[in-house]
């Protein structure tokens, strides 16, 4: 029997918020946090977290209260599916373009 070295590969690069590239103007939905709902918020300590946990994007902190890097969140709505107490729910884009628009402009 041969005795062959075998190397263990790994990855060099690191993951970021946003690897697939910033969001533009093409996300239909959006997530909004309802924070009396977040176990983090509510408890005021590190709990949960399954929303980061889920995310593909990696566009919510560990924070408290977490929040959602919107310019490269994709709006793919798993956060909001995998929360268990419903804190964060989708809501439409075009309800939020005035506010953008207004912001840009200052």
């Amino acid at each position: 029997m041969g005795t062959r070295k075998y190397r263990r590969k790994t990855s060099h690069s690191e993951h970021g918020p946003g690897d697939g590239g910033r969001t533009g103007s093409w996300r239909v939905e959006r997530p909004v946090l309802n924070e009396s709902l977040c176990i983090p918020c509510k408890r005021n300590k590190e709990a949960c977290f399954i929303c980061w946990l889920f995310c593909p994007e990696i566009v919510i902190s560990r924070t408290i209260p977490p929040t959602i890097n919107l310019e490269y969140c994709k709006g793919c709505g798993i956060c909001a599916e995998e929360c268990p107490t419903r804190a964060i729910t989708m809501a439409d884009e075009a309800d939020f373009s005035h506010e953008d628009k207004d912001s840009s402009c200052t």
